[in-house]
């Protein structure tokens, strides 16, 4: 077994910040569901030193194991980075200490890399969804993969 697969073991017996974020403050979403890769990002911002940063990130995957991996690496290197630096970070990056993704998985970074920048830019024309007033958030994950073709979902591509 090769060191990277060996990582992704090692991510995957213990996936850190999975699953919603109830008071998050934006969330994006990125994926196909013809395909069935998917993922959904929430952040939750704070004031540190004068500064927004995100407090906490959580994810919600449907894919491959590589992605969940991803994501729960990202999830825990966004704490205390500011919007800007957070829009900056690499795919390579995004994977921690997973190191470099084979080519054939380098979409599964992507893809944690897609519903990132969808949570955080809304200048760009990407959909951005935040908590209401009330608290109530974008339906899961889930119930978005079953909604009839039509609905609301965004499918946002990724280069």
């Amino acid at each position: 077994m090769s060191s990277f697969e060996t990582k992704i073991k090692e991510a995957l017996a213990q996936p850190r910040n999975q699953g919603e974020l109830e008071d998050a403050d934006a969330v994006g979403t990125v994926g196909s569901p013809e395909c069935g890769d998917m993922l959904r990002m929430w952040l939750k911002f704070t004031e540190k030193d004068g500064k927004r940063v995100i407090d906490r990130a959580s994810f919600q995957a449907f894919g491959c194991q590589t992605a969940i991996a991803v994501a729960s690496m990202a999830t825990e290197l966004l704490r205390g980075k500011t919007i800007e630096e957070a829009k900056h970070l690499s795919v390579h990056e995004l994977t921690g200490n997973l190191g470099p993704l084979p080519p054939m998985k380098i979409h599964c970074g992507q893809l944690v890399e897609g519903a990132l920048r969808n949570a955080l830019d809304n200048d760009a024309g990407m959909e951005i969804q935040v908590a209401s007033p009330s608290g109530t958030m974008a339906p899961t994950l889930s119930s978005a993969l079953q909604r009839k073709a039509g609905g609301t979902l965004r499918i946002v591509p990724i280069d």
